[in-house]
């Protein structure tokens, strides 16, 4: 295969794994907040408990991704008091909301990737530090 087909299909795949991962989002902001705020959907950050320490968007129900991936012993109990709700999904970047909303969605759950924390900020909603 020559060089050019190699790079070719090196930037394709990098393309793809973007859109999936970082630049998909299920809902922008506005229609986030709205299912927030409506009672449709639950905002959850996928985290991992050490990075809430530095704030967290209010009312987030704080889920770390290694749990959903793992044991499930705090998600497990989450999906039973949410079924049929939307679940809006962010983290610090994007990519491990989009990665959990993808592994939910193959399992049935209606859950989106909504960005990031800081895009939440940048909105101008509440930032809070996490509940002890």
């Amino acid at each position: 295969m020559s060089l050019f087909w190699i790079i070719l299909a090196a930037v394709g795949g990098f393309l793809v794994f973007r859109q999936v991962f970082l630049a998909r989002r299920g809902l922008d902001l506005p229609a986030a907040r709205a299912a927030l705020q409506s009672g449709a959907a639950v905002l959850v950050d996928v985290r991992e408990p050490e990075e809430w320490r530095g704030g967290v968007a209010k009312e987030a129900a704080l889920l770390p991704l290694s749990d959903l991936r793992g044991a499930r012993t705090q998600w497990r109990a989450f999906l039973a008091r949410h079924p049929g709700k939307k679940l809006l999904l962010y983290c610090q970047s994007g990519m491990r909301s989009g990665m959990a909303a993808a592994q939910l969605r193959g399992e049935g759950v209606d859950a989106v990737n909504v960005g990031s924390l800081g895009d939440w900020d940048r909105a101008g909603w509440p930032v809070v530090s996490p509940k002890a």
